[in-house]
């Protein structure tokens, strides 16, 4: 290292940690959020590196990660991603590949959860399957696992289920994995919301053919976009390094330059690789197996979340400790709730604290959620609440009749869910002062 690039680093770790000295949060004036990134100085070192260095693209820091990631979801590959929405499009993709051990086909069938976020179910439907919805059960707003084994039991042209982990917590594992093996199902795993997790001493993000992750800075842990999906399986795990990198045959590191003919996994860069053209002496790099995208993220990312890897532990313990404070916050006023509980054998990392108002509480979700924003708490709805409410998704509602009572709790999500954050950066003033706001609101019911 060259001491002026010693020099530049040093600056940098110093400005940093200066500038997070001087951080303060005032009650009533500062805003408390929801979530956010929780970096020190060794992220932003990682970045400033990888930039001087003048390497942008994937490089070895992203396959680093992806040697070091796929562990945390209880897998053995992976593939990281430009975004977790990347992730769940090119996880969906890849079920249509010719390569893929169950693939499916135009018009498929996949059961989803209407209360969703949109990036489970847009890839669904941009890669010509059939989102299949179906209604929540309260409180745990996932995907209610009776009306799951009535489609399954009326509809044979469904072969498969995707759906996310309610932040952090899941359905019954135990019932959901039987009906995946009973009909055969592709079980397409958003854990998003859910590292960190388990069920029943099993990380979830292991159950799925594949599962996803995502880096939002909202997220467990974050590189400020990114994403991740992860598979047991090699020949999905060649897929989905194709399909991320525009369709590409060749999945040797050949990027450095001089690379010509060694250092891959075919040995041989230059072959007659092309079937239509075997007279051709063609540049592996440049022959396309399937019809991909450009879903790779930066090196940089990659480099700021090997520092995040090394954090996930003590962020995660902070999300589990924060979610109890909240909850013992609320317990005494668990008779306007469904208060969120784990799924029996579950052990969630939580995203977030949950929410949902009782149809008959003397109040609204506008009332509570008005009252500590105007404290300057932060709240959030329930992602989506039902999908099928909203302007780009309407048109496919008319099949599933009246809403009131085809999705009656994800009619009432919609209207009542609001949560929390659980993040890191609640301190403890932070929860006393969120606490003080829950009182005064209730106090001022009586």
């Amino acid at each position: 290292m060259s001491e002026k690039l010693e020099q530049i680093l040093s600056l940098v770790s110093e400005y940093i940690l200066e500038k997070q000295e001087h951080e303060s949060w005032t009650a009533g004036e500062d805003w408390i959020s929801y979530s956010g990134p929780i970096f020190d100085d060794k992220e932003y070192l990682a970045a400033v590196k990888q930039i001087l260095d003048g390497w942008m693209i994937f490089g070895k820091h992203a396959r680093e990660f992806e040697t070091k990631f796929p562990a945390k979801l209880g897998k053995l590959y992976g593939s990281l991603t430009n975004s977790g929405s990347s992730a769940n499009l090119l996880m969906v993709a890849a079920t249509k590949s010719r390569r893929f051990k169950k693939q499916l086909k135009d018009g498929d069938k996949i059961i989803t959860p209407v209360v969703c976020f949109p990036t489970t179910i847009n890839p669904i439907i941009q890669n010509n399957l059939v989102p299949v919805f179906v209604d929540v059960e309260l409180p745990s707003v996932n995907l209610d696992l009776d009306k799951v084994e009535k489609l399954l039991e009326s509809d044979p042209d469904i072969k498969g289920i995707m759906f996310a982990h309610v932040l952090g917590n899941p359905p019954d594992m135990d019932r959901l994995m039987a009906l995946v093996e009973k009909y055969d199902l592709v079980f397409l795993e958003d854990a998003c919301d859910a590292l960190g997790s388990y069920y029943d001493g099993k990380k979830l993000g292991s159950y799925g053919d594949m599962s996803t992750c995502s880096f939002f800075p909202a997220h467990h842990m974050t590189t400020g976009e990114g994403g991740f999906i992860a598979t047991n399986s090699q020949r999905t795990r060649t897929i989905l390094a194709s399909m991320r990198d525009w369709g590409r045959a060749c999945y040797c590191n050949t990027m450095k330059p001089g690379n010509v003919t060694g250092a891959t996994a075919c040995g041989n860069r230059f072959k007659n690789w092309l079937p239509g053209r075997p007279d051709a002496v063609y540049d592996h790099r440049y022959v396309f197996d399937e019809i991909g995208y450009n879903l790779k993220p930066l090196d940089l990312q990659a480099a700021m979340g090997l520092e995040q890897l090394e954090k996930l532990p003590t962020l995660d313990n902070a999300r589990r400790e924060n979610w109890a404070k909240l909850r013992a916050i609320f317990e005494p006023y668990r008779q306007y709730f469904y208060m969120p509980e784990a799924t029996d054998k579950a052990d969630p990392c939580w995203f977030a604290f949950l929410l949902t108002i009782r149809e008959d509480a003397p109040f609204s979700r506008s009332d509570i959620v008005k009252h500590l924003e105007s404290l300057k708490i932060q709240t959030r709805s329930y992602f989506s609440g039902n999908i099928l409410a909203h302007p780009g998704y309407i048109h496919m509602s008319a099949q599933y009749g009246d809403m009131n009572e085809t999705f009656v709790n994800a009619q009432l999500v919609t209207t009542n869910s609001f949560f929390l954050g659980t993040y890191i950066g609640l301190t403890d003033a932070k929860i006393a002062y969120i606490k003080d706001a829950v009182d005064d609101f209730f106090g001022k019911l009586e």
